[in-house]
């Protein structure tokens, strides 16, 4: 993999990739040379016991802007530059111009909770030169060399003193409050490892203590055996509706061996999670006539200096808001209690996303 450390004006990074190396020289162009300067902090929430992160100049965002100002393009007009520059590069990663944490956060503010900088990062993975696409509509080795661009972004982010846990994840529609339609992902790298995470490894790490093996080896053995449903069955990796799936069309993506993360992949698993990823997305773009919203997330091992024997990497795929008819709103109960309502079987979404034929090729 050809890796390209760039610098922008305003003292962002820029990292260019691509599968082989390619000649010419690369720029770093930035919409903007003013250095940044964020105000992002977290306050302590004493009765959920977490951390919520402030970042009010996030309000100035680029917010759906018209495909001639689409900051993801490819730099045309030196005079109007985006944030990418021409060249033969196949995936970019740079700073998020508007982060909700930055490495150089100033102090928190002193009141009445307890409060701590935003130290950490936030990336944007840009997936293609072509707008119009989709992670999905990508062919299998650009999605071999997104998942190694992954794998290289948890390790350097990870390493970092300030993170704790390496959050990589992909908002896809207007519906899940996407802001630009550019196939892109985005990674923010946290000072603490997030709620739903933390939750997730305790009871993987509690499973572990009392029975000697992984709680997602176990729930991937169990799928595979029950195979109703099963998406995708491949050698290394396995992709599926959870029987405990709260949202319609919820899938996972896991490793069948308990990888810790997306870097810990080897060169058959990443290949075979390339197969799963679009398996999954080409199905979720059969159901319906329109493009399908979802959440992608990676939950794997975090990054705080000590051991997660527990960690099993898996991605979580879910829809988040309604299309007509068709998928459930957040309300009281999810949104206040955190007890879900399903109003759909898993095993009936499962034989929908079945029926869908895709091809790989």
């Amino acid at each position: 993999m050809d890796k390209r450390v760039l610098q922008k004006s305003d003292g962002r990074q820029l990292i260019l990739y691509a599968r082989q190396p390619w000649t010419g020289e690369a720029t770093a162009p930035s919409p903007s040379s003013e250095r940044l300067a964020p105000t992002s902090h977290l306050r302590w929430h004493p009765l959920r016991g977490e951390w919520i992160a402030y970042a009010s100049h996030r309000q100035n965002r680029t917010f759906l802007p018209p495909a001639e100002y689409n900051p993801l393009a490819v730099t045309a007009d030196p005079q109007n530059p985006t944030e990418l520059p021409a060249g033969a590069w196949e995936v970019a990663v740079f700073d998020n111009r508007f982060p909700t944490l930055f490495r150089d956060a100033d102090d928190a503010p002193a009141i009445e909770v307890p409060t701590r900088p935003g130290r950490g990062a936030c990336e944007v993975v840009v997936f293609t030169q072509d707008p119009t696409s989709s992670l999905g509509a990508l062919p299998l080795a650009r999605l071999e060399l997104i998942a190694e661009v992954w794998a290289d972004r948890y390790l350097d982010l990870g390493a970092r003193d300030e993170v704790d846990y390496v959050f990589e994840f992909e908002n896809r529609g207007v519906e899940v409050g996407v802001t630009l339609g550019h196939p892109h992902s985005q990674i923010y790298a946290y000072p603490f490892v997030p709620p739903i995470p933390a939750r997730e490894l305790q009871q993987q790490a509690e499973f572990l203590a009392a029975h000697g093996r992984g709680l997602l080896e176990e729930i991937v053995e169990s799928e595979l055996a029950d195979g109703r449903r099963v998406l995708y069955r491949g050698e290394h990796v396995v992709a599926f509706v959870p029987v405990f799936a709260r949202y319609s069309y919820e899938v996972w993506i896991a490793t069948r061996r308990a990888a810790p993360s997306v870097a810990a992949f080897s060169e058959a698993e990443r290949a075979d999670f390339a197969r799963a990823l679009k398996t999954v997305l080409l199905k979720y773009d059969g159901l319906w006539s329109r493009p399908f919203p979802y959440i992608m997330s990676f939950h794997q091992a975090p990054t705080d200096g000590l051991r997660h024997p527990e960690a099993h990497f898996h991605a979580e795929f879910y829809p988040a808001y309604r299309m007509p008819g068709r998928l459930k709103y957040l309300a009281g109960s999810e949104m206040g209690a955190g007890v879900f309502t399903a109003d759909t079987l898993p095993e009936e979404k499962a034989r929908e996303l079945q029926a869908i034929e895709v091809s790989l090729s």
